[in-house]
């Protein structure tokens, strides 16, 4: 019995969401001790996935010429952690690159030396905890909707110290709408808009 184009889509996705969890479960056991080390292994680990991968952002004809992604240099001012302050439970439907919504339940906030971030639950099965924001740099060398920090429902998970969550800019990077329309992707809402240029993470010049 042959699969159909559909039904291969699943599998790829399946495969995908599994490799991003292995790079990510690689990442968090070498982040304490080599930060350095865990940072090239996120990068070249995300570049073989955008490069070959059938469920890669890239459009198909793109992968061709990709040569990998464009990061700052690691900077170890913004690897970060932090508690999460609780705050009252409220429902948002966070804007989409094409103008839809998606369910999110904000939880509480994260406070960093330059401003604080909102910290969202996905409202669908399964859950994730989501920390998108946008800075100074968005719109210029990065992505005018902002870059994403966490999106454990995606596996993108940099894990917890104790009760703080791991916040490393360095990881930071752009939903997949960055690279092809068709993808739909939430973006930072207002609360997690900070004034200083986090040059740190994935960057598109």
């Amino acid at each position: 019995m042959s699969l159909t184009g559909v039904e291969e889509d699943y599998l790829t996705l399946l495969d995908w969401r599994r490799r991003v969890a292995t790079l990510y479960a690689g990442v968090r056991g070498a982040l304490v001790t080599e930060p350095l080390a865990a940072h090239a292994l996120w990068r070249a680990g995300r570049d073989e996935l955008f490069g070959k991968h059938p469920q890669s952002a890239l459009p198909e004809e793109a992968r061709v010429s990709f040569r990998g992604l464009r990061y700052f240099a690691y900077d170890k001012r913004y690897a970060l952690s932090a508690p999460v302050r609780p705050l009252p439970h409220e429902r948002f439907d966070v804007p989409t690159s094409t103008e839809g919504v998606i369910p999110f339940v904000r939880f509480g906030a994260v406070d960093l030396e330059f401003g604080s971030l909102e910290v969202f639950w996905l409202d669908a099965y399964g859950g994730g905890v989501f920390i998108p924001f946008r800075d100074a740099t968005s719109g210029t060398t990065t992505y005018g909707g902002g870059r994403y920090l966490l999106d454990t429902a995606k596996g993108a998970d940099l894990g917890s110290i104790g009760d703080r969550l791991v916040l490393d800019f360095n990881f930071s990077y752009h939903p997949s709408c960055v690279y092809d329309p068709k993808w739909i992707c939430p973006l930072a809402p207002l609360s997690n808009r900070l004034a200083v240029a986090i040059e740190a993470g994935e960057r598109i010049s």
